[in-house]
């Protein structure tokens, strides 16, 4: 018997041992994803509770997305240069202390602010971990690994409005945030105990591109700014061209700065790779036409349909279950995907699905959603399991960290960019169509996006109120949809550029993740 147990004990070290890593990474990795969607619906509480702009809830989206995306090139550069392991930790505790300013925020403007500083922590953690996976696992077992981190990618994601319903509903919005805590706590003890120091590269002279990191930040937080506020300032005015010119100055500038370094933030030359491009164009698809509406999508569920935060959430569950599914079972079939099967399939199925939830009336349900919200979570499903891989896996090992960093920015600026532009065609197309039918379209169609529904009802005489919440109905309908058409259409172009790439002549032929050899051995850079 003390045999027995010995064995076992040794069975469970050695267990631990090697996937102990894993489950570090992977915690992590739920917690910080979970992060950029668990917000959508808890966005009319964050309103009632705080009072709040459109432009504003966008920010509480964007602001994180934005923050992670323009931080991660540079992260991705410190965790070559100063050890992947020491990265990931700081990250957490940054992440963590800023969850708590999050709950603690008595206005919209430290909310941001702390969502900011949220994604800074966010950005040094994820940069990390596909790194971090290529380096320690190698065969069958990076396989594996990339599977399973892809089906946590993909059930975060989708899972952020399930558990932001649920915590909203039962507690308060605020402990979206406070439930940070206790996961950084035990994914720090992980850490520490299961993932080795990384040794710095020796002689390396490598140096952080600060200019390029400052240039980046202006570049995307100047195009944001400037579609966040162009419904409320117009398209033509001062408020929204400036910082637009801005934003487009400062990424040529970016671009040319990056050539001319040694040593740069963003590597160019490895979009020379077919594979690493189609994996960045994947991503950032997927991300912008797929997640980029869901915002819009809860607030007609909660301001149309009059859903619970919790319901609101659990309508994305079947999006939820397909997208993590699709991700393991690629991970334990080990499915070896091209740009031109994987990536393509994965953007088309995510096309149509998204386009298919185009099409409510005034009088539709929750229900119309279920099947494009199912089809697209395949499509993403797919997306995860195979851009990651194509990324690192197209790359030399000593690039892992940028190659790893910049898959991540171009997923959060996907996103921040799909949030913004949804954003801004959603004002235009409910303002259009509530002309004529009340007397100042713009200032209803900003508070109708801002979860204000019920406020313009309540000032409504009550012989006009079923006539005007049927107009209100119509409206959402016509907005949504023309989100949902424009998304799917996105993705469906996406799609075709990514076949028409991947039949391009390559520079090299990436290996799938099953087949990796000798360039990425489980031991790499571990001390």
């Amino acid at each position: 018997m003390v045999t027995t147990s010995l064995s076992e004990r040794s069975g469970s070290w050695e267990f631990m041992r090697i996937w102990g890593p894993l489950a570090a990474i992977c915690l992590g990795t739920f917690m910080l994803l979970v992060d950029v969607t668990i917000v959508l619906v808890a966005l009319p509480a964050m309103s009632e509770s705080l009072g709040s702009s459109l432009s504003q809830l966008q920010w509480v989206a964007d602001g994180y997305a934005l923050a992670v995306a323009a931080a991660l090139l540079g992260a991705g550069k410190l965790a070559d240069l100063h050890g992947r392991r020491r990265m990931y930790a700081g990250g957490l505790v940054v992440f963590a202390l800023a969850s708590v300013a999050c709950a603690l925020s008595p206005g919209m403007a430290l909310l941001i602010a702390a969502r900011i500083v949220q994604g800074l922590g966010a950005a040094a953690m994820f940069t990390t971990t596909l790194s971090l996976i290529s380096t320690m696992y190698s065969g069958r077992r990076l396989a594996l690994a990339f599977g399973t981190w892809a089906a946590v990618a993909a059930s975060a994601s989708a899972l952020g409005p399930i558990l932001g319903g649920l915590l909203t509903q039962t507690l308060d919005w605020r402990w979206i945030f406070y439930v940070n805590v206790p996961v950084t706590l035990i994914a720090l003890t992980m850490t520490f105990r299961y993932i080795p120091r990384t040794a710095p590269p020796v002689g390396d002279t490598r140096r952080l591109d600060v200019p390029g990191l400052v240039l980046f930040a202006v570049g995307a937080g100047g195009s944001v700014h400037a579609l966040t506020e162009a419904h409320v300032q117009g398209w033509a005015s001062a408020g929204t061209l400036v910082p637009l010119g801005a934003a487009l100055g400062a990424f040529v500038a970016f671009l040319r700065v990056q050539q001319r370094r040694r040593h740069p933030l963003l590597d160019l030359s490895l979009f020379r790779r077919p594979a690493f491009t189609a994996a960045m164009l994947t991503i950032a698809i997927g991300e912008g036409a797929v997640y980029g509406i869901m915002p819009y999508t809860s607030l007609w569920l909660q301001s149309v349909q009059h859903l619970s935060p919790l319901a609101a959430g659990l309508v994305v569950l079947p999006h939820a279950a397909a997208a993590a599914s699709v991700a393991v079972l690629g991970g334990r079939r080990r499915i070896k995907p091209s740009p031109r099967r994987g990536a393509a399939l994965g953007l088309a199925l995510a096309g149509l699905g998204v386009g298919a939830e185009g099409f409510l009336g005034p009088e539709s349900g929750w229900p119309v959603l279920v099947g494009g919200l199912a089809l697209s979570g395949v499509g993403m499903g797919l997306i995860f399991q195979v851009a990651a891989a194509l990324a690192l896996t197209s790359v030399p090992a000593e690039h892992a960290g940028t190659a790893s960093g910049t898959y991540s920015t171009f997923e959060q600026l996907g996103y921040a960019f799909g949030v913004a532009v949804f954003g801004a065609l959603t004002v235009s197309t409910m303002t259009t169509s509530l002309r004529g039918e009340v007397t100042d379209p713009a200032f209803t169609a900003r508070t109708l996006t801002g979860g204000g529904a019920d406020t313009l009802l309540s000032h409504t005489p009550a012989t006009q109120r079923a006539g005007l919440e049927h107009t209100f109905h119509a409206v959402f309908a016509t907005g949504h949809n023309t989100l949902a058409i424009t998304a799917g259409f996105v993705a469906l172009a996406g799609s075709a550029l990514v076949l028409w790439l991947s039949r391009q002549p390559r520079e090299e032929c990436p290996a799938a993740p099953g087949e990796i050899t000798g360039t990425r051995s489980g031991t790499a850079d571990i001390e």
